[in-house]
């Protein structure tokens, strides 16, 4: 007798490519914007005006110090409370990037650290001017060293979006559950959405990967 059913999941695999589907866009958008709020974050983090650094802090000590789930209800089932509705999928998209910003926020900032004072000197030798030596020496060498961490945060943001599920988003996790629900095939359910979520993670860690390399190259020996 077969432990698992291959012909069940063939059977589910169009339910599960179309939650999937639903990973990938929630999961996106949040890498989108939690980037760019880490990008914001990290410059006023870095600040030596307080006024402008403590509350940056005081958000990334706070997020990384809370369960994750507990802050996706508060997002869904306590903002309307405060007069903010939103809807599941925002709720989700909002819950991801919170979560992930503040590790892009410590990610940025430890690249930033590692760009040597002397690079300013060097780079006014060079006739380069303030924005120049920010976009073409300090976020290259900053970028290089943060992305590793990036990555990972990256690819913990597309596994997170299971916790969506929730929520009620019709995500690749929900899917399953679903389907266990009413079928009671958990066997084939759980070993499908971990092939699948394997597949994306590897995916998405080797086009990490070539972008390291790419970047590295300059910096490898000859």
């Amino acid at each position: 007798m077969n432990i698992l059913d291959w012909g069940y999941i063939i059977d589910a695999l169009p339910d599960l490519m179309r939650g999937l589907g639903m990973t990938l866009m929630v999961s996106g958008l949040a890498i989108c914007f939690s980037l760019l709020i880490g990008i914001a974050g990290c410059i006023l983090r870095v600040s030596p005006l307080k006024i402008l650094a403590y509350p940056v802090i005081a958000y990334v000590e706070f997020i990384r110090g809370t369960p994750y789930l507990v802050q996706v209800f508060f997002v869904f089932y306590g903002l309307p409370s405060l007069g903010l509705k939103l809807s599941i999928f925002w709720s989700g998209v909002v819950a991801l990037t919170i979560w992930a910003s503040v590790f892009h926020i410590e990610s940025f900032r430890a690249g930033l650290s590692s760009v040597s004072k002397d690079m300013r000197d060097a780079s006014a030798s060079l006739g380069l001017g303030q924005i120049h030596h920010v976009l073409m020496v300090v976020f290259p060498i900053a970028a290089r060293v943060a992305l590793p961490s990036m990555l990972n945060t990256i690819v913990a943001t597309i596994k997170n979006s299971a916790y969506l599920q929730a929520i009620g988003l019709v995500e690749l996790t929900f899917v399953a559950v679903d389907r266990i629900a009413y079928e009671f095939r958990s066997t084939e359910m759980f070993l499908a959405i971990c092939v699948i979520y394997l597949v994306v993670v590897i995916a998405v860690s080797n086009l990490g990967q070539q972008l390291e390399k790419r970047l590295n190259r300059p910096y490898a020996e000859r």
